[in-house]
C-alpha cells in the first residue's frame, strides 16, 4: 500500500464502504426471511384453523408487528368491517367484494414493497463493484508508468511494486462484488416465492371476506 495515491485511497474507502452496507443488508434481511419463513406456515395454517372469524382477527393481532401475513389478514378484515359499516354509501361506488379486493391489493404490494428493502444496493454493488476496482487499478498503473518514466527506472523489480498494489484493487472489487452478486439473487428468489404466497393468501382472504366461505372448502 506504499505507492497508493489519493484516488487509490478514495477507491479503496469506496469499496469499503459499499461493503459494510452489502453485508448489513444481507445478514439484516436474512434475519427478516429466517423470521417470515419460519412463521408463515403456522400464521396461515392457525389462521384457517380457528373457529370463527372474530378468532381468527383476534389471532392475527397477538403477532409480531413485522409478521407480514398477519398483516395482510388484518387489512383485509378492516376493509370488510369498514364496508358493512358504510354499506349504504359504499355500495353505490364499489360492492364487497371490489372494496376487499382494493384493500389486499394494497396490503399485498406494501408487504411486496417492504421485502425489497436492500436490494437496490445489492445490485448496485454488484454491479459497479468491479468497475470501481478496476479504475483503482488503472489509475495505480498509470501512476506508476508515469513515476517509473520520470525516475528512468525499467527493470521488473522497479514495476513490480506499483503494479501489483494497483492489482490489488481489482480484486477487492470482485471481492465486494461477488457476495454482493449472490445475496440479490438469492434474496430475489426468495421475494418471488413470499410474493406468490402473500396472493395465494390474499385470494383466500378475499373468498372468505366477501363471500364468508372459503372457495375450495373450508381450512379447518
Amino acid at each position: 500500500m506504499a505507492h497508493m495515491g489519493v484516488v487509490n485511497w478514495s477507491v479503496f474507502a469506496a469499496l469499503v464502504i459499499m461493503s459494510m452496507v452489502a453485508w448489513y443488508y444481507t445478514i439484516m434481511k436474512a434475519i427478516k426471511y429466517a423470521r417470515i419463513n419460519g412463521r408463515a406456515g403456522a400464521v396461515t395454517s392457525a389462521f384457517w384453523q380457528t373457529s370463527n372469524a372474530q378468532e381468527a382477527i383476534r389471532f392475527m393481532e397477538e403477532q409480531p408487528g413485522w409478521e407480514p401475513f398477519s398483516k395482510i389478514a388484518l387489512d383485509c378484515a378492516q376493509a370488510a368491517a369498514h364496508h358493512q359499516k358504510s354499506e349504504g354509501r359504499l355500495s353505490e361506488a364499489l360492492n364487497r367484494s371490489e372494496f376487499i379486493d382494493r384493500a389486499l391489493r394494497q396490503a399485498v404490494a406494501r408487504e411486496s414493497g417492504s421485502l425489497e428493502d436492500g436490494q437496490s444496493w445489492l445490485a448496485t454493488t454488484g454491479a459497479i463493484a468491479p468497475f470501481v476496482g478496476l479504475l483503482g487499478t488503472v489509475w495505480g498503473i498509470l501512476m506508476a508508468l508515469v513515476g517509473l518514466s520520470a525516475s528512468g527506472e525499467s527493470s521488473i523489480k522497479a514495476v513490480a511494486g506499483p503494479v501489483g498494489e494497483a492489482l490489488i484493487m481489482t480484486f477487492i472489487g470482485l471481492f465486494v462484488a461477488i457476495p454482493a452478486v449472490i445475496a440479490f439473487n438469492y434474496f430475489n428468489r426468495n421475494n418471488r416465492k413470499l410474493i406468490g404466497q402473500f396472493d395465494a393468501f390474499a385470494h383466500d382472504l378475499h373468498d372468505f371476506f366477501a363471500t364468508g366461505a372459503r372457495v375450495g372448502g373450508d381450512k379447518r
